[in-house]
Formats: structure tokens, C-alpha cells, sequence
């Protein structure tokens, strides 16, 4: 039966137009007739007047071609149609023709005036379509003629149609390379283009032409960065790989000083020896060294390394597993070590995912447990094996678990490892067994243990567990022979029931090297091997020939006639290697006349001590290749691989990345930024991510930019050049806030163009007056100008240098401008400016601000100032009732505002005792209304909480109104658990369902103990309730008041009083249970720590280990 018949039964109805019905016989022709009438019924569809005919047919050969029936034969009955009016038909003509242009290129030429044409059709689909078949015919007859194409495409106003320009660059370019010059001059135009539908197909053509050509990235490298989060996925995969290798050329390696250290020998190699105290020696000086040089040269990040892993870090969420690898392999190449632990939670993720991607996943994971094994080691359990696993990823799991084992985790591993001993699978248990030879070579306090459980599987019935044992044991005894002869003992009566040659190779083998140590079970061996000599494999036979030769020279009278027998036989046997290696060994052990030097030195050559095999993992080798390549996959080169340049020495000119900026909008962003950043604290508190840092850097900004104009400028310059040395390890995180606040002015700017002409001038003026305020408030007040100092050098630290002429006189007019307004009009202004603010901002629904507009810092002494840093403030802290809690509170967001329509919550944990329940957390909400309407009847309802847990709802809030802020606490028994508390939060009009969920630090209250107190409690909580933990301290983390701030902003814990300044003691009892927490820092020299938990609950113990390390880690 045809093809187009059986798609026309399929479809339910009657062959159409006259379509030849092939009987069902094979001996009726059907399949043995000629193809003359193949697909007559199509060619007749596409030869009618009729449209809805054409479209009729065109559908039906597009749907042949996605099954991958071949309609080669319809093209010139297809060609013909490409000059149809209608625009369905013609779409589907052009698909048709991209996937058979290349086979019928002679046809497809006849029509090329009909493509041409089609490239000045009003449709961009077509005008794209065109091009793509354009492109298709590989012709170098026509390659002039697709130049002028793709010329023409790449100024097209459609960016689709641009999209096709830049995918036909490369087809161009394999077609006739000489056009290269011509299509960098294409490349480069395209790069310039704003649009993310162009980048990732632009940035693909950029890497199959001119992957060198690094220097026309450097103008486009910011947009690049900013455009990656919008652009499509397989896009975003091409210019994060792109970007990879632009930055190893770009920027400075961020781990420099500490890879220094390693190379001093910071780390002993993992199977190193520890004999030579030399070598220690030397290692102890280049680590000094080393140490030298990295305190001589601190790195600072170039703020464009920054920019570009800020914004690959929101892609490690993507949906796209190819995305998520991108971002990880990015990540491990560029970013500092401290930083990278982002990766591993992403990856672990996609192990979800189908086997395939696993796989891939796998391969990399490997790679980087091996430089990087802190990273994936809370994430052990996810690595477990599962019996639905097909074997090549049970495989690559043992390889991530072996890779992962040390002396912490080596026992739950173990274990494991027994389990996966019974499966079925007879090469995973294989590989099973091989992984446990490999922990126990490095780690050498589990080396017993594995050597007797794998002494223990010799036993098992399986012949293939035994082997493998074997081949592992001997590998392990070669470590420490004398130790163990009872396990060669034990070996050498196998050799009656292993038939697997490697096995029985292995066992004669450690019998012969060790044949001391069994000096009468080695001849018995010999005996019974010379009786099977002839029936053995050739790799036995060659160990029985030298368990014969390490036998007569270490107990000639025994074995000699028995070495002799063998040799004999060895003499005729089939394989030449087995008759060379005989008669070689008869002429070295058997001393003759005709016998030279060599004879003398046969036992040196035999009985030398052979050194111990190490078992390397087989990804060792393979982070010299990218990660996440094919070429890493393979472990060989693949064609097209581009190799991962190095780091260079110095750091490349940054400026070749500044992008020209008229000099008029300079001056005029800058104003309008000038105006628009009084408002910052507001927009971070509702819209942070990144928590404390983020809003405090906000705060300084709006801080100085507010003082930025009053008299005190000139005065400060002194003290900023001091400041921007002291400043450069913040200045990284500075810079990222700001280069944040650019995209949202971007933002404001774009909104504020559509608001009419006067709106917009009453909001400057109002603007200025507030400034202007703001500015005689600051002047009384000591300590802003101090915090000021730091605020204006985080500006400084900005990358944009070249507008601070710019800006010096915008803010010089200002002040004069501003200097005649009197002091009570401006006060009335602001009152006034408060109502028009709000009602702007909700035409924006921006979030609106808050009623005091006074910087913050007038209000607070010196040393709240210096608590307050890094704190999201919102208005609701500064009132006196709630500033009395710790100065460290941090806020989170349960609803925000635009989910809430209008009303947004924030809510906090106080720290205070909870007064109707003292077994509850205090958890203070903050509710603020920045809808037009007031909001009533605020209350909770529908509480679902895991077993044992309660909630004491606050009083129900009758009225909010728009604009307004309340304030209430609620209590919650979260068990001693860090499990969520889910809830609805209700209006008179909606309900929103939130969730509170408690970090472990805020699960405790202060206890006040003394240090003998401490002591004899921390005595009683020993073993299984102690977990201690080694650190290196940030290096803002050094002094004791850095740690006592960031432990206690971690954990609601007191400070308990000690003789020694190098320990730092920390008490608590948990608030459901009344279980004791105790917490020990003890500092040591360079920056190294040692943290301990004691507490009862171990599970609370282990998570708060983790939370205290990470707030003394970065």
C-alpha cells in the first residue's frame, strides 16, 4: 500500500483525487511495481487551482518527512509552489525545501530567483524561511548571492529574521571558508544586537568561525552577561561556554594565593610517603614562601568576573539539564572556592532526572570529587545506588562514593557497600569490590577491615566475587606483607576451587613474592600447578613459570627438580611468550658455562621489592578537559574540542570592556540616579534575595548619596584614598550591589518615560526638596559622617570611573539650586511630596515608602551603628519596642506584594521570650499595605502542622489602611524541629496560603552559665553528642568580636565567660525541650578553627554545625 494511502485510511476517510489502490497480495504487484504512480494523488493536489488543496498536501508530505519517509520525488511538483500567494502554503513549501535543498540542488537552483524574491516579503517568516533555503543549497555558485543575503538579513528589522542570518553564518562559512573576513564583519554587527532571540545564535556562529577573535566580545561581554537569564536555553548553553573561555583569558584565577599554597605543599599528596623529613623541610619552606607572596599580593575580583557569576547562578534552577551542567562546569572553572558549593545542590538535582543525563551528570561529579570533595559531601545519601540503576550508573555513583570516603563517613559507607556485595549485577559487585580496595588504600585506619570482610567474600559461592577479592587482596597485601601471611595461607588453599585465571594468577603470584613468609605451603603450590601446567591459561602459566624461578632461588633443595619439570614443559608449549619467558628464565637461574653476568644478579632481578600499586580513580586525568564536554565524557579529544585557556599572569586591560556613552546621557542618567536612589532601602527590603548584605549595601548607598551633596566633599577625599585600601575585600560585594541598582534605574527610567511631561517635572521638584532636607537633618549627627566614609568608597569602588566628572557637576548646581530654598517650605513640601510619592509609586506598583524619610543612622549611637551594618532595616524597626531585641534580626519575606495584591508581610524572629506560652518562638510580623484600598480583618486560619507542633495565633487586625504599617507577634512550638508551619493568611476579601519555617539557630534561648558550669555540662554530653568540625576563618572573621557577632547572629545562643582569648564559648537551651546547647570556637594560628557542638539532640547539633560554619566561613 502507498505511503499517502495509508496516511489518508489513517485519517479515517477516502483516498482523495483519483489515489491508486495497491492490493494487499504481495503477488498482486503492490510491492513489486514500479514507483511511476508513487504519489501521483500529491502531485495532482499540488498541480490544482485550489488552495486548500495545495495546503492539503503539503501537510500530508511534512508529516511523510517527520516520520522519515523519503519524498525526495515530490520536489519538482513542491518547487513550483514557492511563488503561491498563500502564506500557510508557503511555509510549508519552505520547510519542505530546507530539508531536501541539499539533495536536489540542480531543481532547487531553477528557483533561486522566487528565493530572492521571498527575502523582501512583508512576512518575516518567510523573508527567515527564504534565507534558510537559501543556505541550504551547498552551491559555491551561489555563495555571492547568499552573502549578499545574510548582509541583508542581519540589518533586518525583525530580529527572527536576524536569528536566521546568524544560523546561516556558519553554513556559509563550511561551504567556502575564504568568505571568513566578510562574515566577521557580519558577526561582529550581529553581536551589537540588543535582542536576546539574536545572541545565542550569534554567539554559536562567533564559535564556528572565529572562536580566536576574542576582541569582538569585549564591548558586547556586560550585554552578554545581562541578556543570558532572557535568552533561550540552548542559547544560554553556548554563551556560558563561550563566556568560560573568555574569562580564563580575561580575568585573574580567584583562587591564585591559595593555589599557591598548595603548590607549596600546603596538602601532602594523598598516597604520598611521610618517610622523608627532607622533603618536609623543603615542603615547609616554599609553603612560607608561598604564604609571602599571597600576603604580598591580596586578590581583588574584577567586578566583570563578578557580574558574569551573578548572573549565571539564577540559570543553576533552569529546567534544562544541559543549563544547570553549563552554569556547574562555569562555576568549578571561574569561581572562587568558596563560592563553588553553590553548584553541587543543582547537580544533585538533576540525578532525578532520565539515566541518560545522569550519566553525564555522573561524569562530571566524579571529576570534581576529586579536586573538590567538600563539596558533594552533604549530599552523600543522594549518591546511594538503587536497584533500578542501570549498571553504568551504579558505576559511576561507587566511583562519586569512593571518591567522597574519609575518615568520617568511611563506616556508613561500608556498610553500604556490603549491601551492593549481594546484588545481582556481577560487574557492579565487581566494581563494588575494586571501590573498597580503593578505600582501603586511602584511608588507612579502615585497612584491616576491608582487607578481613574481603577476606570473608574468599568464602562466598559466587566464583566472580572471589576473583575480584583476590585481585583486590593482593593489590592490598602488597601494602603490608609481613602483617598478614595468615591471609596468603588462607589464599593458597584456593587455588584448588577458583578457576578464574586472573584470580589464580594473583594467588600464585603473592605466593611467590612472599614465599618467605609461607616457606612450606609455597612447594606444596608449586606441586600441584606442575600437575596442571598443561591445562592452564597462558596468563597462570606464566606465574607458575615464575613462582617456579622465585622458588629455586629461595629453596633449591625442594623445588629444584619441580622448577625443572615446569620449565620442561614450558619449553613445548603452544604460545611463543610462554616457551621465550622459559627458556629466558632457565639461562638466568641456572648457572652454566655459557651463562653471563647476569646469572649472578637472578635473585636481585626476582626477589626485589616491587613498590604497591596505587588504585587511582580513571577520572583523575580528566579535569584537563571542560567539564561538561564531549570530550571529557570520552576522555579523549573530540573533534571541534577548543582547549580551556589558561589563567593569565596579570590581569588584561579591563577598560576594553567599557562601552562609549554619549556624553549628554551620562549627564542625564546620573541625575535622574541621583534622584531615584534616596529610595533604595525600600525597594531591597521587598526585593532582596541575597538577605542582610544586600539591604545594608542599599542603605549606605542611598546614606551617601543623600550626604553626596552637602559641604563636606572636599574634606572627605582624604579619607576615602585611605579607606579604598582598607575596603578591597568588600569592594567585590559592593560593586555587585550597584551594578544591581543599575538594572533597576534602567528599569525606572523605562517607566518613567511613559508618565507624562508634567508628573515626571513635579517629582524632581519634590525630589530636590526632599534631598534638601535630608541634607540639613545629616550635618548635626557625628556618626553618619563616619558611616558615610565607608558609604561614598563603596561608590568609588564602582567600575564606572569615567562619569565621576560628570556627576561632581551635576551635584555642584544642585547645591546651588538648593542652597536659597528656606528651611519651612521644605517641610511643608514633604509632606506633600510623602502623598504624591505613594500614589506614583502605585501607578508603577512599586512598593511605597516609608513614613520617615530621615536616614536612618541619625536616630542610633556609634556602636549600634556598627551592629546595624549588614541589617535590613524596613520602618518598622526603628520605633523603640522592637529595636530591643538583638540588633542581628533578620527579616525574611512570607507574601510578597505583588502575590498579595497589594499587601506584603515580612516577619522576623524576635528573640524575646514569648510571653502566653515560654515554649513557643516569637515570630514578629510586619504587614504593610501599598494597595489604594485599606485592608480589614487580618487574621489566620487553616493551620496545618506537622505532629506535636502548636501555633498561638496574634489578634486579628481589623483595619490597614493603604499606605499604612502594623505590627504583631505570633508564637509557634515548632517541636525542636526545623519543619515548616503552614497556614492561610485572610482578608475580608482573599486568603493567601504562607509558610514560616525557622532556621535551627532560632530554635534556642540564651542560658547563662559560668565557665565551670560549662565545662562539667559539656563533660556529661561527650561521644555521640559531640560533633566537632575544623574551619578556616574568613578573613573578616579573625578577632573574637567578629566571631562572637557572627555566632551569635546564627544562633540564639549567650556568650559564657573564659580564661582563654583563643576560645569562644556559646550557651543555650532549645525552647520546646529545654535540652542544653553548648558551642565552642577555639582559634588557632593563621586563621584555622575548630568548632565544637555539644547537645543532646544530635539532629538539632548537626544542623547547627552547619549554620555556624557557614556564618564563620564566608
Amino acid at each position: 500500500m502507498s505511503t499517502s494511502s495509508a496516511f489518508s485510511d489513517e485519517k479515517g476517510g477516502s483516498s482523495s483525487v483519483g489515489e491508486p489502490e495497491y492490493g494487499h497480495d504481495p503477488a498482486s504487484g503492490g510491492i513489486f511495481s514500479s514507483d511511476y504512480k508513487r504519489h501521483d494523488d500529491l502531485k495532482e493536489m499540488l498541480d490544482s487551482n485550489k488552495d486548500s488543496l495545495k495546503l492539503e498536501a503539503m501537510k500530508r508530505i511534512v508529516a511523510m518527512i517527520a516520520r522519515g519517509k523519503n519524498a525526495s520525488d515530490l520536489f519538482p511538483a513542491v518547487v513550483k509552489n514557492v511563488a503561491c500567494k498563500n502564506i500557510e502554503v508557503k511555509k510549508l513549501v519552505y520547510v519542505y525545501l530546507v530539508r531536501y535543498a541539499e539533495e536536489q540542488q540542480d531543481l532547487a537552483l531553477l528557483s533561486i530567483s522566487t528565493f530572492q524574491r521571498g527575502l523582501k516579503d512583508p512576512n518575516q517568516l518567510i523573508r527567515a524561511s527564504a534565507l534558510r533555503v537559501l543556505s541550504s543549497i551547498r552551491v559555491t555558485i551561489i555563495v555571492p548571492i547568499m552573502m549578499l543575503a545574510i548582509k541583508e538579513a542581519a540589518s533586518d528589522m525583525s530580529p527572527y529574521v536576524r536569528k536566521t542570518a546568524a544560523h546561516a553564518i556558519p553554513k556559509l562559512y563550511s561551504l567556502d571558508p575564504e568568505q571568513k573576513d566578510q562574515l566577521i564583519e557580519v558577526i561582529e554587527k550581529l553581536l551589537a544586537d540588543k535582542t536576546t532571540l539574536v545572541a545565542g545564535s550569534v554567539v554559536m556562529a562567533f564559535e564556528e568561525v572565529c572562536p580566536e577573535r576574542i576582541d569582538l566580545i569585549h564591548k558586547n561581554y556586560r550585554k552578554l552577561c545581562n541578556l543570558l537569564i532572557d535568552v533561550e536555553e540552548w542559547g544560554q548553553v553556548v554563551i556560558i561556554n563561550m563566556l568560560t573561555r573568555y574569562a580564563r583569558t580575561q580575568f585573574l584565577n580567584p583562587n591564585m594565593n591559595e593555589s599557591l599554597l598548595e603548590e607549596g605543599g600546603g596538602d601532602k599528596t594523598f598516597y604520598g610517603s611521610d618517610e622523608d623529613e627532607d622533603e618536609d623541610e623543603e615542603e615547609k619552606e616554599k609553603k612560607a614562601e608561598a604564604q609571602a607572596l599571597a600576603k604580598r599580593k591580596p586578590y581583588v575580583m574584577d567586578p566583570d568576573h563578578r557580574l558574569l557569576l551573578r548572573n549565571t547562578k539564577p540559570l543553576l534552577q533552569s529546567r534544562n539539564a544541559a543549563v544547570v551542567m553549563a552554569v556547574a562546569q562555569l562555576y568549578f572553572h571561574l569561581a572562587p572556592k568558596v563560592e563553588v558549593g553553590v553548584i553541587a545542590k543543582a547537580l544533585v538535582r538533576l540525578l532525578r532526572s532520565h539515566s541518560e543525563v545522569q550519566f553525564v551528570v555522573l561524569q562530571n561529579v566524579a571529576t570534581m570529587t576529586i579536586k573538590r570533595r567538600g563539596m558533594f559531601e552533604p549530599y552523600l545519601k543522594s549518591f546511594y545506588i538503587r536497584s533500578t540503576d542501570p549498571t553504568q550508573i551504579k558505576v559511576l555513583k561507587l566511583e562519586v562514593l569512593t571518591n567522597l570516603a574519609n575518615e568520617t563517613n568511611i563506616s556508613t559507607i561500608l556498610r553500604e557497600f556490603q549491601t551492593y556485595i549481594k546484588s545481582m549485577d556481577k560487574d557492579f559487585v565487581a566494581a563494588t569490590i575494586q571501590a573498597i580496595g580503593r578505600c582501603a588504600t586511602n584511608i588507612g585506619e579502615v585497612r584491616d577491615t576491608c582487607l578481613n570482610g574481603l577476606v570473608q567474600l574468599l568464602s562466598n559461592r559466587d566464583e566472580l566475587v572471589v576473583a575480584e577479592s583476590v585481585v583486590v587482596i593482593k593489590k592490598l597485601l602488597q601494602m603490608q606483607p609481613e602483617k598478614h601471611s595468615d591471609i596468603i595461607k588462607h589464599m593458597a588453599k584456593l587455588t584448588d576451587n577458583i578457576q578464574v585465571p586472573m584470580a589464580r594468577a594473583s594467588i600464585l603470584w603473592l605466593i611467590g613474592e612472599y614465599c618467605e613468609h609461607v616457606p612450606k605451603i609455597a612447594p606444596d603450590v608449586l606441586r600441584k600447578m606442575a600437575k596442571s601446567f598443561t591445562n592452564e591459561e597462558d596468563i597462570v602459566k606464566l606465574q607458575i613459570i615464575n613462582l617456579a624461578a622465585k622458588l629455586y632461588l629461595t629453596n633449591s633443595k625442594q623445588t629444584k627438580l619441580l622448577t625443572q619439570y615446569v620449565l620442561n614443559l614450558a619449553k613445548y608449549d603452544q604460545n611463543y611468550d610462554i616457551r621465550d619467558r622459559a627458556r629466558f628464565i632457565r639461562q638466568l637461574i641456572v648457572p652454566t658455562e655459557k651463562s653471563g653476568a647476569l646469572s649472578k644478579y637472578a635473585k636481585k632481578l626476582f626477589l626485589a621489592l616491587k613498590p604497591a600499586p596505587v588504585l587511582e580513580s580513571p577520572f583523575k586525568d580528566r579535569d584537563h578537559f571542560q567539564l561538561g564536554s564531549l570530550s571529557h565524557l570520552l576522555n579523549a579529544k573530540a573533534g571541534g574540542y577548543q582547549e580551556l585557556p589558561d589563567w593569565p599572569e596579570a590581569a588584561p586591560d579591563p577598560s576594553v570592556r567599557n562601552v562609549e556613552v554619549p556624553e549628554w546621557t551620562k549627564c542625564s542618567s546620573r541625575e535622574k540616579r541621583k534622584e531615584k536612589k534616596v529610595e533604595k532601602p525600600f525597594y531591597s527590603d521587598s526585593e532582596g534575595e541575597s538577605g542582610p548584605t544586600e539591604s545594608a549595601d542599599s542603605e549606605s548607598d542611598s546614606a551617601s548619596s543623600s550626604e553626596s551633596g552637602s559641604g563636606s566633599e572636599e574634606s572627605r577625599s582624604g579619607s576615602e584614598s585611605e579607606e579604598s585600601e582598607s575596603g578591597s575585600e568588600s569592594e567585590e560585594e559592593e560593586e555587585e550591589e550597584e551594578e544591581e541598582e543599575d538594572e533597576k534605574d534602567k528599569k525606572k527610567k523605562k517607566k518613567e518615560l511613559k508618565k507624562p511631561v508634567q508628573e515626571s517635572e513635579s517629582e524632581q521638584s519634590s525630589e530636590e526638596e526632599r534631598k534638601h532636607e535630608r541634607k540639613v537633618k545629616p550635618r548635626k549627627s557625628d556618626t553618619e559622617s563616619e558611616s558615610d566614609d565607608e558609604d561614598s568608597e563603596s561608590e568609588s569602588s564602582q567600575s564606572e570611573s569615567e562619569d565621576s566628572e560628570s556627576e561632581v557637576e551635576v551635584k555642584k548646581k544642585k547645591k546651588a539650586a538648593e542652597s536659597k530654598a528656606s528651611s519651612k517650605p521644605v517641610k511643608k513640601a514633604s509632606k506633600k511630596e510623602k502623598k504624591e510619592m505613594s500614589l506614583l509609586d502605585l501607578d508603577d506598583f512599586e512598593p511605597a515608602p516609608s513614613p520617615q524619610v530621615t536616614p536612618v543612622n541619625t536616630f542610633l549611637s556609634n556602636s549600634l551603628v556598627t551592629d546595624l551594618e549588614g541589617l535590613s532595616l524596613s520602618d518598622a524597626v526603628l520605633s523603640p519596642a522592637t529595636i530591643a531585641p538583638s540588633s542581628a534580626l533578620k527579616s525574611y519575606e512570607l507574601l510578597h506584594r505583588i502575590t498579595g495584591e497589594g499587601l506584603s508581610v515580612e516577619y522576623c524572629f524576635s528573640r524575646q521570650p514569648f510571653s502566653p506560652d515560654a515554649n513557643m518562638v516569637a515570630v514578629q510580623m510586619q504587614f504593610t499595605n501599598s494597595a489604594t484600598s485599606e485592608t480589614k480583618n487580618l487574621h489566620i486560619e487553616d493551620v496545618k502542622l506537622q505532629s506535636g507542633m502548636r501555633v498561638k495565633e496574634f489578634p486579628e487586625i481589623e483595619l490597614l489602611p493603604a499606605g499604612e504599617t502594623a505590627t504583631a507577634v505570633m508564637g509557634i512550638d515548632f517541636c525542636d524541629s526545623t519543619q515548616a508551619a503552614n497556614f492561610q493568611l485572610c482578608t475580608h476579601t482573599r486568603k493567601f496560603f504562607v509558610t514560616i519555617q525557622p532556621p535551627v539557630g532560632e530554635l534556642m534561648r540564651p542560658v547563662f552559665l559560668t565557665e565551670n558550669e560549662f565545662k562539667k555540662e559539656q563533660g556529661q554530653l561527650m561521644g555521640m553528642n559531640e560533633i566537632t568540625e575544623k574551619l578556616t576563618l574568613d578573613a573578616k572573621c579573625r578577632n573574637e568580636h567578629a566571631i562572637v557577632q557572627r555566632v551569635t547572629t546564627a544562633a540564639n545562643l549567650s556568650r559564657v565567660p573564659c580564661g582563654s582569648d583563643k576560645e569562644c564559648r556559646f550557651a543555650g537551651r532549645t525552647v520546646t525541650s529545654s535540652s542544653l546547647v553548648l558551642v565552642t570556637v577555639a582559634t588557632k594560628e593563621e586563621g584555622a578553627a575548630q568548632l565544637t557542638v555539644n547537645c543532646e539532640k544530635m539532629v538539632i547539633g548537626t544542623m547547627l554545625v552547619k549554620d555556624i560554619l557557614l556564618a564563620l566561613t564566608q
